[in-house]
């Protein structure tokens, strides 16, 4: 059993644009979260920094990490790797700082299949419609239209996991949002109830991948 004393891991999950970097950030500034700044073989897009965004590696510095076993999880994601460092994490943890994870489906499986003390909270975020997910992807640095299209592809395989997570939360509007899930996050902490309606999220989700 996790202390009272121990920090909280929140994680946040979504197909690719639907928005969960920006809400990570919004989280972690507003509450002093400690973002688990994750370790990648894939090039930094336009105005990402070092060690900021993410800890640009190559695929054998990569490999190295995963032989030591230094990753409290990792995977591939259109043909690059991400990793979350473990010490870091727990390192965190242990203070008593809530840490906060922008990751992936398969990373939030290893996480929770790991069984660790400290409390989980785990978000699945949604953008409004299909249309909207796209309108965002080629607005984004992304303008090759054939990786606007794997991305639309590979969304209809990754919102098949929004029944892992303990919410699925509908970015139409970031502030709404963001304090939707700020909400959620405070009412299980807090043990609270909340408005949480899991019927509306099934309705929208039928009509993503309908």
């Amino acid at each position: 059993m996790s202390s009272k004393e121990d920090g909280v891991m929140i994680i946040l999950s979504s197909p690719s644009g639907a928005g969960k970097t920006t809400l990570t950030k919004l989280l972690s500034e507003n509450n002093n979260y400690i973002i688990s700044i994750s370790h990648t073989t894939r090039r930094p897009r336009v105005n990402e920094i070092n060690s900021k965004d993410y800890f640009f590696v190559n695929e054998d510095e990569f490999a190295s990490l995963v032989k030591k076993n230094e990753f409290l999880e990792y995977a591939k994601v259109f043909n690059n790797l991400y990793g979350t460092i473990k010490s870091k994490v727990i390192n965190s943890l242990e203070k008593g700082l809530n840490v906060i994870f922008d990751i992936d489906w398969q990373g939030t499986k290893q996480i929770k299949e790991k069984k660790l003390k400290y409390k989980l909270i785990t978000f699945f975020i949604l953008p409004p419609s299909k249309e909207v997910l796209f309108e965002r992807l080629s607005n984004r640095e992304m303008k090759d239209k054939l990786i606007v299209e794997e991305r639309m592809k590979q969304f209809n395989k990754d919102i098949l996991h929004w029944v892992d997570y303990d919410y699925v939360v509908i970015n139409d509007n970031l502030d709404n949002c963001y304090k939707e899930v700020n909400n959620l996050i405070k009412s299980e902490i807090e043990k609270i109830n909340n408005s949480y309606d899991i019927e509306l999220i099934k309705k929208h989700i039928n009509q993503l991948i309908n």
